[in-house]
C-alpha cells in the first residue's frame, strides 16, 4: 500500500495525516497545516473517505476545507457536525489496500480509535515510534485534563492483542514513519508507560 505523508513538510505544529492510495483512496487525520489540500492534490484527485484517530485539535483543524474540497465521506468514533458515518471498536474500514480493524484505545483522548491491519498500523497518539520524548517507542501524553494513564496502558494492552505478528508498517499521529517489528516498538512503549513516570519530566 502505498502511504504519504502529507503534512511533513509542515511548518507549524500538526499532527501526521496520511494519505493512503490504493482501492479506497483515503486520508487518516485532517492535520493542522495550511495547504493540506494542495498537497492531496499532488497524489490524487479525489478521496473516498476521511477517518479520524481522534478529534485533537492538530488533527483537525483542516478537517473542513479538506471534506470541503474533496466531498468524502467522514468515519469518526466520536459526535462531530460533518460525521457521516460512526465507527465502533471492532469494525472494519478499507484502507488504500488494507482491510483494518478499529480498535478503540482511549486515554490519551477519549474518542481515540487505532487501525490495524494485517500488515500496517495507524496509531494516532496511543503510541509513537519517536517524538522527543523517547525514541524507538513512545507514548501519548496523559498529562492534561480528561487524559488518562491507566486507560492509555489498557488501550496498548488491547492494541497488543489485536495485532498480528505480520505488522510491519507504523504510521503514528506525530514523529516518523518506522518500517520493521512494529509489536516490538508496541512493547517498549507500553514498558515505558507502565513506568508511570512524566513522559515530558522537565514540564
Amino acid at each position: 500500500m502505498e502511504v504519504h505523508n502529507v503534512t511533513a513538510d509542515a511548518a507549524t505544529f500538526t499532527c501526521n495525516a496520511y494519505l493512503a492510495l490504493g482501492e479506497r483512496t483515503t486520508l487518516v487525520d485532517a492535520g493542522a497545516m495550511d495547504g493540506v489540500v494542495d498537497v492531496i492534490r499532488e497524489h490524487t484527485d479525489s478521496l473516498d473517505a476521511v477517518v479520524l484517530t481522534h478529534q485533537h485539535g492538530d488533527h483537525v483543524e483542516q478537517l473542513d476545507a479538506v471534506l470541503d474540497a474533496f466531498d468524502a465521506p467522514l468515519y469518526a468514533y466520536g459526535e462531530h457536525s460533518r460525521r457521516d458515518h460512526a465507527i465502533d471498536d471492532g469494525d472494519d474500514l478499507l484502507v488504500g489496500d488494507e482491510t483494518c480493524e478499529v480498535v478503540y484505545t482511549p486515554g490519551h483522548a477519549e474518542d481515540h480509535v487505532s487501525l490495524v491491519s494485517e500488515k500496517s498500523l495507524f496509531s494516532g497518539d496511543v503510541v509513537v515510534h519517536d517524538d522527543g520524548a523517547f525514541d524507538d517507542g513512545s507514548f501519548g501524553r496523559t498529562d492534561y485534563p480528561g487524559q488518562s494513564r491507566e486507560r492509555l496502558i489498557e488501550s496498548i494492552h488491547t492494541l497488543l492483542e489485536r495485532m498480528g505478528d505480520g505488522v510491519e508498517h507504523m504510521y503514528s499521529g506525530h514523529g516518523s514513519v518506522f518500517h520493521g517489528d512494529v509489536r516490538e516498538v508496541v512493547e517498549r512503549a507500553l514498558e515505558r508507560a507502565e513506568r508511570r513516570e512524566p513522559k515530558y519530566p522537565d514540564e
